[in-house]
């Protein structure tokens, strides 16, 4: 999408949220129907060969369609429309449904790996090689790498992290399979524990599989930052709108596919009448809800550039600002400039933004802006700063 004078026109294909909800079901299904397949034959080719890798190829299998089975169900419930309980909707019931399978990989996992585990120690069972098996397995794979072009291409249409994952996934047990046919090939050379060491080798991929999707569900749960293209082109559609002077204190709230909260700071002209900024206000909170399907609130902050000595003096405490950026190597901004003159002294009180890369804590970051500004400014100005952290503020 890309904003325009203030309007948004389309530049690529955008799917509805009650499409993208459909098409996601959908390929569950074909998730569910492919891997459950894909079982069967790997379980049959286990059976007949006597190989532990393969049976453990085949519960892989077995969980990522339980795996399907949550993508479903996830989509299923995210569908759903806000209600009294659920006033933002259920989108994320995808997330916890995505958490509950990534849980149970991880089990199935351990499970697999004390099994064949337990094989290294006990006497091995002859594995039958035969090009029955093999056949089996090299369709599989075949499958399975078309399994994971049907879930990319479906990721990329819809912008689904949860099938991208499953593609990735699917990718992963292609290099699986394939090694548990080199191992048939191998054992009559490396002797009969082979296949038990590979068994090991695909239950500990599964757990580390598990443990990764665990952590990304629990990161998304509590609050991932937003994607960064998102952010940037927030930012740059509000400064295509005239009027907007500057812009701070971006927040967004994700509460699932298409379910997007934000709030923005905008800087306006103060000499501008309040009922033209409020309209622009409007109208920009108007487009955002219409064409990005983002509920937008936007606080007013007017700024005044006609005073030569507030001027000045903000000129003067940016200086001091991009001197400290400088100094410890990370971005630090300045806005919400404001100068309030008294007899005694002068209160000078802006915010900062900084990033979690700043290695001075809040305090000293605030000390080190007043240090500077007093060998800068000299005597007689006070600085009251914010302090900007993400989406965090402490006022000093």
């Amino acid at each position: 999408m890309k904003f325009c004078g203030g309007n948004m026109t389309e530049t690529k294909k955008e799917y509805p949220a009650k499409q993208k909800l459909i098409l996601g079901r959908r390929a569950g299904i074909v998730g569910i129907l492919v891997n459950v397949l894909l079982f069967g034959i790997k379980l049959a080719a286990g059976i007949l060969s006597g190989s532990m890798a393969v049976i453990a190829d085949a519960v892989n299998n077995i969980t990522d369609a339980a795996s399907s089975i949550l993508v479903f169900l996830g989509y299923w419930f995210a569908a759903k429309p806000p209600d009294k309980e659920h006033p933002y909707g259920h989108a994320r019931m995808e997330s916890l449904c995505s958490l509950g399978i990534s849980i149970l990989v991880t089990v199935l996992g351990i499970e697999l790996f004390t099994g064949s585990f337990g094989s290294l120690f006990s006497e091995a069972e002859s594995v039958t090689l035969s090009g029955v098996v093999i056949g089996i397995m090299a369709v599989s794979v075949l499958i399975k790498l078309g399994l994971a072009f049907f879930y990319h291409a479906a990721g990329k249409r819809i912008d689904s992290a949860s099938l991208r994952a499953s593609a990735a996934d699917s990718i992963g047990d292609v290099f699986a399979s394939l090694a548990v046919v080199v191992g048939m090939f191998l054992t009559p050379v490396t002797g009969p524990k082979t296949d038990a060491v590979l068994g090991c080798g695909i239950a500990v991929y599964i757990f580390v599989m598990g443990v990764k999707l665990i952590l990304e569900g629990v990161n998304t749960i509590l609050g991932a930052p937003p994607d960064k293209e998102l952010v940037k082109e927030i930012i740059g559609s509000l400064r295509s709108y005239n009027g907007v002077m500057g812009i701070h204190d971006l927040v967004i709230h994700n509460y699932g596919m298409d379910r997007y909260f934000a709030s923005v700071h905008l800087e306006m002209d103060a000499e501008q009448d309040i009922m033209m900024s409020h309209d622009i206000i409007d109208n920009i909170e108007a487009d955002f809800a219409r064409e990005k399907n983002i509920h937008l609130v936007i606080h007013l902050d007017p700024v005044s550039y006609g005073n030569n000595q507030v001027n000045h003096l903000r000129g003067q405490i940016q200086d001091v600002v991009a001197e400290i950026a400088g100094e410890y190597s990370s971005p630090v901004s300045m806005h919400d400039f404001r100068a309030v003159f008294g007899i005694t002294h002068t209160n000078l009180i802006f915010d900062v933004a900084v990033s979690h890369e700043m290695p001075l804590t809040d305090e000293e970051l605030v000390q080190a802006l007043r240090e500077e500004s007093l060998r800068v400014l000299g005597e007689g100005y006070h600085l009251v700063v914010t302090v900007d952290r993400e989406y965090t503020s402490h006022r000093f």
